[in-house]
């Protein structure tokens, strides 16, 4: 069993929330736009185990560091984190093949700093976009994910408010 928090769109932003809400995590995954290697490094610098793709506004710095597309198996679940990868029924043509051809059961995107939580029905997956963390966008609440994988099993999935995006007030 493995506690995941599951952030995204920092945009170099850090947050004492973060380690506040995401420290008892055994893994923390940032679907991209992390923003700068300071909050890259905060967040390495933390307990939980690390994983991370780049976004569209992340600088070579960041590029050099993680991969545009992560794949990897959590407990007995197929993960799939790319920053831009749109959602079920309006999947990114970028990832679209991918996702069809070999359906992961989990599939966490970024990008839209719009928090959605939606079955794939067609595809048997899980679709996460935690929404934006950081201070940059329209996003009126910074949010954050966290659930619970056991197995193959999603359990305790919370939807974490860390407060307003001063940008649009």
């Amino acid at each position: 069993m493995k506690k995941i928090g599951i952030i995204s769109d920092t945009h170099g932003f850090w947050d004492e929330k973060y380690e506040y809400y995401l420290n008892e995590c055994d893994e923390i995954w940032h679907a991209g736009d992390i923003g700068s290697t300071y909050v890259a490094d905060k967040f390495e610098e933390m307990k939980p185990k690390f994983r991370a793709v780049y976004g569209n506004c992340d600088g070579t710095d960041l590029r050099c560091r993680y991969p545009e597309l992560l794949r990897f198996k959590c407990e007995n679940v197929n993960v799939m984190i790319k920053h831009i990868g749109g959602y079920p029924g309006k999947y990114d043509p970028s990832v679209k093949s991918q996702i069809i051809g070999s359906a992961p059961d989990l599939f966490i995107s970024g990008h839209s700093h719009i928090l959605k939580v939606m079955n794939d029905r067609d595809l048997h997956l899980l679709h996460i976009n935690p929404g934006a963390a950081g201070h940059q966008g329209w996003q009126l609440e910074r949010t954050v994910v966290r659930l619970t994988i056991d197995g193959n099993k999603f359990e305790d999935l919370e939807i974490i408010k860390l407060g307003k995006n001063n940008s649009v007030l």
